[in-house]
This record gives structure tokens, sequence and C-alpha cells, in this order.
């Protein structure tokens, strides 16, 4: 990898139209979410940083979600999500954008951190906590769609990087880690 950035993001859910999903976002329907996401998106990453998105990029009018995937920046490491269909996969795999599809998780070293991603939450600690956070698995996950970054638990080597979380937009890697260690101090 080179020296671009590195994002992460999930659940955009592009042509959901059901009020859950957009409604607790802020927006009046699943259009004016997804125009806002793709804005959000765009503002924040290039066309050579990696984006990891971590499940469910749309659901329901796939015509409409992959169109609107289509617009968005970054080369794109997909982890499949609950609503990722294989007919869904083979259009994402289509896109120029996409660069691979990870499967359900898959683990990745950057700039000294082990990281674990995948759409569900998962443990990945045990009884480690004296060891450096560099040392430590980080689970890097979205599905919940809470706004709780550390999805109302206290463990913080659990992170949520769904938009939910982060204002209907991806986040940086290195403000994933300064999260962690303000979560970690805290504890």
């Amino acid at each position: 990898m080179d020296d671009n950035k590195i994002w992460f993001t999930s659940d955009y859910h592009f042509g959901h139209q059901k009020y859950f999903i957009y409604g607790p976002r802020g927006f009046s329907s699943n259009e004016d979410m997804s125009e806002y996401i793709i804005r959000a998106h765009n503002e924040r990453v290039s066309w050579s940083d990696d984006v990891y998105f971590l499940g469910d990029a749309m659901l329901n009018d796939n015509k409409y979600g992959i169109n609107c995937f289509r617009r968005l920046n970054g080369k794109f490491h997909i982890i499949i999500g609950n609503h990722d269909t294989n007919e869904r996969i083979e259009l994402l795999k289509a896109l120029p954008n996409v660069v691979e599809i990870c499967g359900y998780a898959t683990a990745l070293k950057c700039k000294g951190y082990h990281l674990y991603l995948s759409h569900y939450p998962t443990l990945v600690g045990n009884y480690d906590e004296d060891k450096p956070l560099k040392r430590r698995v980080l689970n890097i996950h979205g599905h919940t769609h809470s706004k709780d970054k550390f999805m109302d638990c206290t463990c913080y080597v659990n992170y949520n990087a769904a938009v939910d979380a982060h204002n209907c937009a991806p986040v940086e890697l290195e403000e994933i880690i300064k999260d962690i260690c303000k979560k970690k101090e805290a504890k």
C-alpha cells in the first residue's frame, strides 16, 4: 500500500426505502440520504485512496444502488454484509472502483496495527489487556446501525465504522486509532 489514505465505512444502504434506515440518519428519503453520503464520501476520499467497505452497499433497488456506488471515489475492498446477495456482489465486482471482494472478513496489517475487518462485530481479544495497542487485534466493523463508535460496549478493540456513527461519511484509520486510544484511557 502506498501513501494514500485508508478509509473504513459500511452500511450505505443505497436504495433501502425504509424509514428506520434514513430517518435516524436525519433524512426524509433514501434518495436524500444517498446523495448526502455520496457527497460526504467524495469530499473526503480521493480516487487513489483505499476504502475498506464493511458491507451492505445497497438494498432493494440494485440498479439504483449500483449507480450510486459507481459514483464513489476510492479503490474499494469489500467485506460481504448480511444484505450483500450473490447478485449484488457480482454487480459490485464489475465496477472499475472495486479492487476486491474479501469475503465475510479479512485480516489487514496496516501502519503497524493488526486489524480484523468484518461486517459483524467480532470478539477479537482475550486476556491481552496488558499488551500495547499495536500488539492487539482491533476489530473494525459495521452492521449495528448504532451511533456509538464502540457499539455501546466497554471493549475498546471493537470499533463501529458504519456511517451511522460517523455523520454518514467514511472514517480514516488515524481517527479510528485516536478514538480507540481515548476509549482505552477512559476505561
